[in-house]
């Protein structure tokens, strides 16, 4: 999840509300009462309850790469969804700023479970019922080159490099092959290269379909360097669902190698489309065993994860047995793939073979290995994601927030907010419909003396509707929401359209950092 900004306290983390900051202990003459969550000592907070993690087979923050026409699972990314990963650090306590509560790890809430006695005057400004829709964006992630089944394709920079290399190796084996085409096998190699991740499209197509077909959203499909990814936002409901989806993408590949095998029958061989046919036949199949290899994050890998799933009723079990074993199988490409073109077990000849091709070779299996080493390592943190993610809940981490008019002056506004023990201003009209959010950044960075002449308006955010959110949101569903539309602070509404309090961002990191620190 991308979170931009923000720098505010987490909620408390064990099983007593956050007791907010001594301060004025005089009613607020202000007509307006504080909105969010009311502090009542003695009441434990709402317990998350636990979900089934995802593993490999989502999108969610990061996707990994599954090499040539293999899947990730994102997800999200999510999609290629980042989380946050590291903890903001808290601003300078200064005085007349609403000082936050007794700092404990965040990633349980701090609010009761119950709705708060006292609402503001004020509302969100949304009818009753409206559902919170965030605007969606564009996933990115290179050139656009058209939305088959509505799904966009994207061709990332790296591909260009890899096209590039495939047109130099292809063009040095038909110069052997057909040597009387001489600079022209440049053009006939760059045809064999779009051509090739032609296929792996169709591969990866096939996992889209495969998902579309179980009511999984696919954010996107990414060709790259070493293949191509589709990034599914969500898992399979069921182990059964997780190897079809998994073994389609094998499936098609080992198809186009057939289709390609038959249709060399009638074409004469040592011609180009003799040559090219046998080429796309060869790549298909090698990509087809390639993503059958039993580990994360391949399709084999997916396919072994749901065998375990199945066998033991717990995804996260498939995903450490499927993780590990690609670890494994990244050790053997590393070791084993020079060793087997040096004894000439893939074709070549063992006495042709010279230093640089020794040392082409052995980058090649480094590659390779990382890519497979970095999948299974990603696929493992994706499923403690997805097992942590229940935790964050919008209700448990949302600030009391205090409404005030465009032209209260921000020293006022913060004594009302330290009166009544909250930590956020929320904008509102003369009817009470919320405008803005008062950035905690833009408080921090007002001198003391200044603050009464400096009008709160002024230091806050204009409210966009894909920053107002639902109080219900927990989990997946909360970070995809925040994603959407990436701002520091965010208005938390009731179903009713009232508003809940004021959500930081960085809270949300924070409760994401201690949730993924603790172990599984």
């Amino acid at each position: 999840m991308d979170v931009s900004g923000g720098s505010g306290q987490p909620r408390s983390g064990n099983d007593k509300p956050a007791e907010h900051p001594a301060g004025p202990t005089a009613p607020t003459t202000d007509p307006t009462h504080p909105t969010g969550p009311e502090p009542h000592p003695g009441t434990p907070t709402a317990t998350p309850q636990d979900t089934d993690d995802t593993g490999a087979g989502t999108s969610d923050t990061t996707p990994t790469d599954a090499g040539p026409g293999g899947t990730s699972a994102p997800t999200g990314d999510t999609g290629r969804t980042d989380t946050p990963g590291a903890e903001t650090a808290s601003p300078p306590q200064t005085p007349g700023t609403p000082a936050p509560p007794e700092t404990t790890p965040a990633g349980t809430g701090a609010q009761h479970g119950t709705h708060p006695e006292h609402r503001s005057l004020a509302h969100s400004g949304i009818a009753k019922g409206e559902p919170l829709q965030p605007r969606p964006k564009e996933p990115g992630g290179g050139i656009l080159m058209g939305r088959p089944f509505g799904v966009p394709v994207y061709v990332a920079p790296s591909w260009f490099l890899v096209a590039a290399l495939i047109t130099w190796v292809f063009g040095g084996q038909l110069d052997r092959v057909l040597p009387e085409l001489g600079a022209a096998r440049y053009l006939v190699s760059l045809f064999f290269a779009v051509a090739f991740y032609a296929s792996v499209l169709v591969h990866e197509l096939a996992h889209t379909v495969a998902a579309i077909r179980f009511k999984l959203p696919v954010r996107r499909i990414q060709l790259q360097f070493f293949g191509g990814v589709s990034e599914i936002e969500k898992e399979a409901e069921t182990p059964g669902r997780e190897f079809v989806l998994a073994f389609v993408g094998p499936l098609l590949s080992l198809v186009l190698a057939g289709l390609f095998y038959l249709a060399m029958k009638p074409v004469e061989p040592g011609t180009v489309p003799g040559v090219l046919l046998a080429g796309l036949m060869i790549s298909n199949l090698i990509v087809a065993i390639f993503n059958l290899l039993p580990g994360l994050p391949l399709d084999g890998g997916r396919m072994l994860r749901a065998v375990v799933w199945a066998i033991t009723g717990k995804p996260m079990s498939g995903t450490i047995a499927a993780a590990w074993v690609g670890r494994a199988l990244a050790v053997a490409v590393l070791i084993g793939l020079p060793l087997l073109n040096q004894s000439g077990a893939l074709g070549g000849s063992s006495e042709d073979t010279g230093g640089m091709d020794t040392v082409t070779d052995a980058l090649l299996a480094a590659i390779l290995a990382a890519i497979i080493w970095t999948g299974a390592g990603n696929s493992l943190r994706m499923a403690r994601l997805r097992e942590h993610l229940p935790e964050l809940r919008a209700r448990t981490l949302t600030r009391r927030a205090v409404p005030v008019e465009t032209d209260t002056p921000l020293s006022e506004a913060l004594r009302r907010a330290n009166a009544a023990g909250a930590r956020a201003l929320v904008v509102v009209d003369a009817h009470g419909n919320p405008l803005s959010l008062v950035r905690e950044s833009a408080i921090v960075g007002v001198p003391e003396h200044r603050r009464p002449w400096v009008a709160v308006s002024g230091l806050a955010q204009e409210l966009t509707d894909g920053m107002r959110v639902s109080a219900e949101l927990a989990g997946e569903e909360l970070l995809d929401v925040l994603r959407a539309t990436p701002a520091t602070e965010y208005l938390v509404v009731e179903e009713t359209g009232e508003i809940y309090g004021v959500l930081s961002a960085a809270d949300v990191e924070r409760a994401f950092v201690k949730a993924m620190a603790r172990p599984s």
